[in-house]
Formats: structure tokens, C-alpha cells, sequence
């Protein structure tokens, strides 16, 4: 027995000292993406992107893992987690950590932001501070407007508390009768079809003789200035703001649902007003007594409840990106064709992508194809494949994945085109993709409605896997060309996450493919494939296979590497396996953008393991994984992060990289990763993150704006 193995023996790998809490490292993350906001390095209106989605993150967060949470906590109070922690110590902790995040967040965007916004022409105004003027136009604005649309609701024996709509910004009102001297409560509800910030004329945004790029006021302040119209004969003696957050998890009982898609739609009415609140944002000026007051009607406690300085809800602060200032923001990027699609497009003259004369399928057929998104154009590679495909007389056949996609897909209405012309059309539209239920539902009915065979995934798991296969008749032969991806098929989050595809048209994953489908589609349960890792079939068994072949290496005194990028790592078995070939001497890289359990640099157990987390202008999607294998390295992407629900509950496919040039830019993209000194975090054994920086006279590599140029470069490359 060797001495690593010896030491393996002596360590529990699962005791709870070896991870880190699944919640708590969501909250670094987010952390992370603050920070990104608070980096004076980075744009102003960035600055105020990421203010935004540290927010909107929080929202989901709440609607989801803290409702999950305090569910949990009524039906298994006992249950602990891989960390060891018991439901209610992890709601105390999420509290802990995360009420000084929001206090910094937005004092931070009082103190800095709003005041940079100020020096660049962009003023956020107070109501209070208005000239007469301003405030003569925002209350004629008020009157024809913003009144009509208000409905304020009393609280009192005969009108209950009212029923509130998750998310909803809403004024708590205390009123006093002049003859009774009676208080009595209301609340006014900010609707949300008006606009958070509204913009004054042009007249109105001149400052000591210069125009202003904008000014404005938040609305729910024009609202409260303007509550006497709302309750005649009362007087107004205060109002504060706030916010509540509900649980907005769907529960399926998908068993007994006769009709999954009636279910979901059922289920869909309910989130806005049905679930339990989880959270109440209050503004820090509100008195004990009305907080009380909230508190008790909602069924919170005294940590569900945080006090906010200033503005709530800065999630509607993305709405400055619409300010045409490029100065103020990062360099603007277009997506290029990929080089051996340009140089087809060319060679045939092609100025049109849509020409239905010319076909992509001559290129894959040459050799297998990488996408990468969005250094490289979704909309002239895999978008063009499913259209030509759609178009494509020799096409017999299209199947696909649905996971998520926008609500102007050309893919969509190419998939209908398809079916009018009696092709076959099989699409799995997975109407449990949390949140994009309503949007998916939306067009499942309109494929259905076309002709397209829908299928709304399987009972108790949920269909993640990117995949698309089309049948083709070539002469006397049929030829089946697939894409296997990392990203959803939408046009919109292609130019915002970073994602790789690859096209091909192998026998092999055709085949593999074609199993996969029936699988999805009908009753067939394939257990084995020839070359696909496929969740929860035989996906996890191989990960951790494949681990233990890089142990095996280096108990045989060679070499064993492991380089792996996903968005999470969770999975206490395949990061047990991780410990165990840390043990071994495996060097192992990790490139974990989100949530990671696992931590690195433990004396015995993971001393040989980094991990590295990007945060940049593009949200870090793809998932990459390289085994050195004594010196014949495998590469592999998918759908599939290193998580229970992605290996147990859901169905994922991950593929190998067999064309030789592929797997060398795969791994040249994470070699460039790990070299990041920009936006990269390293992650320390407690759980937290210390910024990369260049060292002196070191120069700045950020890994996005690398390849952004190493993709620009590739355009004058013959």
C-alpha cells in the first residue's frame, strides 16, 4: 500500500470539516459579482449592471434556496448537510453573511455610484431637491398618469391584510382621521407597468447651462409626495417603502399530474400571490411598530427582514444600460463567423447566411466544427444549422432540446417551417426550466399547434442536455449530423455567456443521439452508449472512472492532471474522489464560476487542488473537462455541472473531443483561464475568494478580453 493510500484510509473524505456550505458559497459568488460593482476599474454603467444583478441574483436566491430552506425546516428540521449544518444554521448563517453585503452594496451605490453618475450628466434626483419646475411637471405627470393606476388598500376590521404580489414595491401609508384623531394603515402598491425612473423633458435637464444626458426621479417617490390625492380629508402622517420577496419554487406532484403542462399552468397562477413571503426589504427609516406590524401579518422573523438605506430594489438600475453612452461602458463586441464557416461563406459569395442554395453541411462534413460563444457568432453557426437544416429538401428529419430560448427564436419558427413542410420534427420542450415555464409552455403550444411532435420531458427529471440531430439523405446513403452543446439555444444569452458547441456528423454520436432521442421521446431506457456520458444513466459512474484512471497513473509513478470547468461543484461522491486523488498526487485544476463544496488547499486532502472562479463582462457557461491520461489527454464538454440534480435528476449528455485540433483550443481556452490575473478569484480552504492581481511589472490578463482578441485576430487569419 502506498503512502497516499495509506493516508486516504486514515481520513474520513466525507466528514463534514472537508466541505463547504452549498448556500453560503452561493453568497460568495454573489460577493463576487458586488465586487465587480464596487471595482473602480470597470465602467460606470457596469458598475451599475452589477449592482443590478447582485439583486436580481438575491431575488432568485430567495424565491428559490432560502424558500427550498424553510420548507425544509417545517418537514425535516433534523436534516443536516454535507457541511454538517442544520436547516435553521444555515438560515442564520445566510443572514449573517449576507445583511452587511447589502448594506455595503447600496451604500456603495449612495456614496460612489449615484455621485459618479452625477459627474457623468446622469442625475438620480431626490424628490425633495427638485426645482419647482421639475416638481410641477412630475405632478402633472402624477395627476394624468400615475393616479389613475393606483389603488390604495385599507387595513382595518372590515378591509384584512391585504394579499400582496411577489416582488411588488408597495408604500406602507399611516393616515389620521382630522376629527377622530384615529390611525389607520394603508398600503399603495408601486405598479409595476409604470416606469421605475422617470425621466424629466429636456427643458427640465438643463444644469448651470448644459444639458444633462438624463435626470429623473424614482417613481415611488413621486407617489409618496403626492399621496394626499389618494386619501382626500385624511392627513398623511408618514410612509416608508417596502419590498417582499415569495416563495416562487413550483411544486409538481408530477406522479399523479394527468396533464403536465395543465399542471405546471395551475401551478404557474400561484407563484405570484400563493407562495409564503421569504423575505421583507423595509427602508431603515420605517418604526418599530409598522415593521412589527409586517413582520406579524407575513409569518416572518426578525432575520427575514432587511433595512435598506436609500433606494430598494436596484435591480432596475440595468435600465442605464439603455443610456446611449459607450464611453461608459465596456468595448462593444460582435460576434465573428467562425473561420471555416467565413471562408465557405466567401468562397461561395455568400453575403446572405439565409441562402437556401448553399449548406453548412459540406463544412461539418469535412471535419467536426467548434463553436464558441459569444467570441463567435451563435446566429451564423449552430442558429444557421437548425435553419438550413429546416429548409434543406435532403433533411428528413429534426430533433431537438429545448431547455430555454427567447421569445423572437428564428429557431422556433424555423422548427415550425420545418414541420409545414413535412419534415419530421420531434422537439422536447422542458416546461420545467424554472422561470421560462410560462415562456416554454407559450411555444409548445405554438410547435404543437404546427405539427411539430412535442414532448415536455420526463416524468421526475428534468431534460438540461443541449442537443440537436438532423437526418439527411445523401445519394443512397443517410448521414446524421448533430450538435452537442453547453448553452441553451438562445440567440440573445449566445451573446452574453460563454458556451461551446461542437457540430458534427461522426456515426458514433449519431447513433449515440438517436438512442438518446428515443430515450426522451418514447419508452426506451438505453444503458449503455458508445460515446456519450449521459446523466443519470452511466454519467457519474464514468466522471469518477475517469478520476480514478488519473489516480491509477500516478500510483504507477506517472503523471496525473485534471483541468475541469463547470458553474458549480457540489457532489460530495465525485469531490470525495477529488480528495482522494489530491491524496494521490494528481495536480488538479478547477474553474468553478459559482457555487463550489469542495475545499482546496487542505493539508492530507487537498493540497494539490486549486480553484479559480471568473467573473466578467460574459457570465462563464461552458463546461470543460481534461484528463492528461498519461499523456493521452481527453477532453470532454456538456451540459452537465458536477452536481446531484445534473447527475441524478436531470437528463445531461457530455461528449469527448476526438478531432485533434478541437481538443488543442479547448485546452488552449483553459490554459488562458488559469492564467487569468484579472477577473479571476482564487478560492481559500475557509470558503472565501482573494482577487487575483498582476504582480509588479506583471501585465493584466483578463482571459475574456484575451480571447475577444485572439477571435478578432482569427479574421484576418487566411
Amino acid at each position: 500500500m502506498t503512502k497516499a493510500e495509506k493516508i486516504s484510509k486514515e481520513i474520513d473524505l466525507l466528514d463534514s470539516q472537508y466541505y463547504i456550505n452549498r448556500e453560503l458559497s452561493w453568497l460568495e459568488f454573489n460577493r463576487r459579482v458586488l465586487h465587480e460593482a464596487l471595482d473602480n476599474r470597470t465602467p460606470l454603467l457596469e458598475r451599475l449592471k452589477f449592482t443590478a444583478i447582485f439583486s436580481s441574483n438575491l431575488d432568485e436566491y430567495f424565491m428559490v434556496r432560502v424558500a427550498i430552506l424553510k420548507e425544509q425546516a417545517k418537514e425535516q428540521p433534523n436534516q443536516r448537510t454535507a457541511d454538517g449544518r442544520t436547516i435553521e444554521q444555515q438560515l442564520l448563517a445566510i443572514y449573517q453573511l449576507l445583511d452587511p453585503m447589502v448594506i455595503e452594496q447600496h451604500r456603495h451605490f449612495e456614496q460612489v455610484l449615484r455621485p459618479a453618475m452625477v459627474s457623468q450628466g446622469i442625475h438620480l434626483i431626490n424628490y425633495i431637491d427638485t426645482s419647482p419646475e421639475q416638481r410641477h411637471y412630475l405632478q402633472e405627470l402624477f395627476t394624468k398618469q400615475i393616479f389613475p393606476v393606483l389603488t390604495p388598500l385599507a387595513v382595518d376590521p372590515s378591509h384584512p391584510f391585504p394579499l400582496m404580489a411577489n416582488l411588488s414595491l408597495n408604500l406602507a401609508v399611516l393616515v389620521e382621521a382630522p376629527h377622530t384623531g384615529e390611525e389607520k394603515f394603508a398600503r399603495v402598491k408601486v405598479p409595476n407597468i409604470l416606469p421605475r425612473f422617470i425621466a424629466l423633458r429636456q427643458e427640465l435637464n438643463i444644469e448651470n447651462g448644459k444639458i444633462n444626458h438624463w435626470t429623473g426621479v424614482a417613481v415611488e417617490q413621486v407617489i409618496a409626495h403626492n399621496l394626499a390625492a389618494l386619501f382626500p380629508g385624511m392627513t398623511i402622517k408618514e410612509c416608508h417603502l417596502f419590498r417582499l420577496t415569495r416563495d416562487a419554487d413550483l411544486e409538481l406532484a408530477e406522479q399523479e399530474a394527468d396533464d403536465l403542462l395543465l399542471a405546471i399552468q395551475q401551478e404557474l397562477r400561484k407563484r405570484n400571490l400563493g407562495g409564503s413571503v421569504v423575505r421583507l426589504e423595509i427602508q431603515a427609516s420605517m418604526p418599530q411598530s409598522m415593521r412589527q406590524m409586517l413582520i406579524t401579518e407575513m409569518g416572518l422573523v426578525e432575520s427575514d427582514v432587511y433595512e435598506i438605506e436609500g433606494l430598494l430594489n436596484l435591480k432596475d438600475l440595468m435600465s442605464f444600460m439603455a443610456l446611449p453612452l459607450p464611453e461608459l461602458k465596456d468595448p462593444s463586441w460582435t460576434p465573428v463567423i467562425p473561420p471555416r464557416l467565413r471562408h465557405f461563406y466567401q468562397q461561395n459569395k455568400l453575403t446572405n447566411l439565409h441562402d437556401e442554395d448553399k449548406s453548412i453541411f459540406s463544412v461539418i462534413q469535412q471535419k467536426d466544427l467548434l463553436v464558441h460563444h459569444p467570441y463567435e457568432s451563435f446566429s451564423s453557426s449552430v442558429e444557421q444549422f437548425i435553419i438550413q437544416a429546416a429548409r434543406d429538401p435532403h433533411v428528413l428529419a429534426i430533433k431537438m432540446t429545448l431547455y430555454r430560448t427567447s421569445g423572437d427564436s428564428e429557431i422556433v419558427s424555423s422548427l415550425i417551417a420545418a414541420a409545414e413542410n413535412g419534415k419530421q420534427v420531434a422537439v422536447l420542450v422542458e416546461l420545467k426550466a424554472r422561470f421560462d415555464e410560462e415562456n416554454n409552455i407559450n411555444w409548445a403550444n405554438k410547435l404543437e399547434k404546427s405539427g411539430v411532435h412535442v414532448v415536455y420531458g420526463l416524468v421526475g427529471l428534468k431534460t438540461h442536455t443541449k442537443i440537436v440531430l438532423v437526418v439527411r439523405q445523401e445519394g443512397e446513403e443517410i448521414r446524421r449530423y448533430v450538435h452537442v452543446g453547453t448553452g441553451n439555444y438562445n440567440p440573445k444569452t449566445a451573446k452574453l455567456y460563454t458556451d461551446v458547441g461542437i457540430l458534427s456528423c461522426r456515426e458514433d454520436l449519431g447513433a449515440d443521439l438517436t438512442d438518446l432521442f428515443n430515450y426522451l421521446t418514447g419508452y426506451s431506457y438505453q444503458e449503455s452508449y458508445r460515446k456519450l456520458l449521459v446523466s443519470p444513466v452511466n454519467m457519474r459512474d464514468r466522471i469518477i472512472a475517469l478520476i480514478e484512471r488519473e489516480i491509477q497513473h500516478c500510483h504507477n509513478g506517472h503523471k496525473g492532471q485534471i483541468i475541469a470547468k463547470m458553474n458549480s461543484l457540489v457532489d460530495s461522491r465525485i469531490i470525495a474522489t477529488l480528495y482522494k486523488a489530491s491524496q494521490a498526487g494528481v495536480q488538479i485544476d478547477l474553474i468553478v464560476r459559482g457555487v463550489c463544496c469542495l475545499r482546496p488547499g487542505v493539508i492530507k486532502v487537498s493540497e494539490n487542488i486549486r480553484v479559480i472562479s471568473i467573473i466578467g463582462r460574459f457570465l462563464e457557461h461552458s463546461r470543460i473537462f481534461q484528463y492528461h491520461n498519461n499523456g493521452q489527454t481527453e477532453v470532454y464538454i456538456g451540459s452537465a455541472d458536477w452536481m446531484p440534480r445534473n447527475l441524478d435528476r436531470r437528463v445531461e449528455a457530455v461528449i469527448p473531443v476526438e478531432d485533434t485540433s478541437i481538443r488543442q483550443n479547448l485546452q488552449k481556452i483553459l490554459e488562458i483561464m488559469l492564467t487569468d490575473n484579472r477577473q479571476a478569484w482564487e478560492m481559500q480552504s475557509d470558503g472565501s475568494y482573494i482577487q487575483r492581481r498582476p504582480h509588479q511589472d506583471e501585465p493584466e490578463h483578463s482571459s475574456q478580453n484575451i480571447l475577444m482578441e485572439m477571435t478578432q485576430k482569427s479574421l484576418s487569419n487566411k
